[in-house]
């Protein structure tokens, strides 16, 4: 064949196209166990990270089996459900119907007192903010937290992730003293909240304070009803 022809040109382009896609779909497919592992243990670390364990991702797996004694579902009621706690995604029961959604809920076991993880789902100001608390076993009681995002401002919003920021949600509760549910409010430095517990917000970062305000309010007032039991 003509090396200079059209022809020649077309035929060479399309093998080196197929070959480049077969190699690519199969590094993918090679590299999918890899990564499902990747996301879990990364999953596991918030778990652990709001229980106050700190973990490396080569002790993670340890640890979790070591203090996460249950996982279950419940529903809006607060009622058990069937699945599993750990493989279901937030996400999409925030797709369904209120009262088709299942809400994880995870027991902990610290220095034998029980305590309660629940998963958090939400919006800041560049894409979805999400994480994770653990109650004492009054169910009210924050014992810790852990926060995550997917695309906020380095500096600002994005120290929702950093001990400092996490640490401030400590002892905080979420029912007032007549038994009412009032969240956490996220507030600005120096602008207490009136009636609730509360914690100061990122510096800069007002919209991403105010999705983690808004995240605690809906997403631990999904679990009311359970944590009423």
């Amino acid at each position: 064949m003509n090396k200079e022809s059209n022809l020649y040109t077309i035929i060479y382009s399309v093998i080196i196209v197929v070959i480049v896609a077969v190699a690519l779909a199969y590094t993918s497919e090679a590299l999918h166990p890899l990564q499902a592992r990747n996301i879990a243990i990364d999953k596991i670390r918030q778990l652990l990270t709001s229980i106050n364990i700190e973990s490396t991702h080569s002790d993670a797996e340890q640890l979790y089996k070591k203090y996460i004694v249950d996982s279950y579902l419940v529903d809006s009621q607060g009622e058990k459900v069937s699945g599993d706690a750990f493989k279901i995604e937030l996400a999409d029961e925030l797709t369904k119907p209120a009262a088709e959604r299942k809400y994880p809920v995870f027991e902990a076991l610290i220095d034998g007192n029980k305590k309660y993880i629940l998963s958090m789902r939400g919006a800041g100001l560049w894409g979805p903010v999400w994480g994770f608390i653990s109650l004492d076993d009054d169910k009210n009681t924050v014992y810790g937290a852990s926060f995550d995002h997917e695309a906020e401002t380095p500096g600002l919003g994005a120290e929702i992730n950093q001990p400092h920021f996490e640490r401030e949600f400590i002892g905080k509760k979420f029912f007032n003293p007549e038994n009412k549910f009032v969240s956490i409010a996220v507030v600005k430095s120096g602008k207490p909240a009136h009636g609730q517990d509360y914690v100061d917000g990122i510096s800069g970062g007002t919209i991403t304070s105010h999705g983690v305000n808004e995240m605690l309010k809906s997403s631990i007032g999904a679990y009311e009803m359970f944590l009423r039991k």
